[in-house]
């Protein structure tokens, strides 16, 4: 009596679930890693776009010894350019630019937005003696504003 045994091709249930969990485990640690890394490249876009229009705000008060408005009365805030109102980093707004101008000061903010919205560094904000801050920044993060500026602003 001959018997033909059919070899057998394809997978197990175990094969197949142990290369579902693999996979699994794989997704759980690079996914938060490549959110963290899309999110310090948009805080970096916002930082750079926050200092070139705190450069842009010096230059004007070089020119009108005052930082709120111009001579002709028009608000600091209708002359800002158009590319320093927001950061763009990754697609999508990710920050919007607040000022906040009095004739002899300022504060500028870079508030999150879009997919930036919960992110753990909050908002960056520098001033006219170019004191970088952050404000709204992740408690669960951070243990007070000055470890947030420390990890945030680099």
């Amino acid at each position: 009596m001959h018997t033909n045994y059919l070899k057998q091709r394809g997978f197990t249930l175990l094969e197949l679930m142990i290369t579902v969990a693999v996979v699994g485990i794989l997704a759980a640690v690079a996914l938060p890693s490549y959110r963290e890394y899309i999110a310090r490249g948009a805080r970096a876009d916002a930082q750079t776009t926050l200092l070139q229009a705190a450069a842009w705000m010096e230059r004007h008060y070089s020119e009108n010894y005052r930082y709120d408005q111009n001579r002709a009365g028009t608000a600091v805030a209708t002359l800002m350019p158009a590319n320093l109102q927001s950061a763009s980093a990754g697609g999508g707004v990710r920050y919007t630019l607040g000022i906040n101008a009095t004739a002899t000061g300022y504060t500028l903010t870079m508030t999150r937005a879009g997919a930036q919205a919960n992110d753990r560094c909050g908002n960056f904000t520098v001033n006219q003696v170019g004191v970088r801050s952050v404000a709204s920044f992740s408690t669960a993060s951070f243990a007070n504003a000055a470890e947030a500026v420390q990890g945030c602003w680099r």
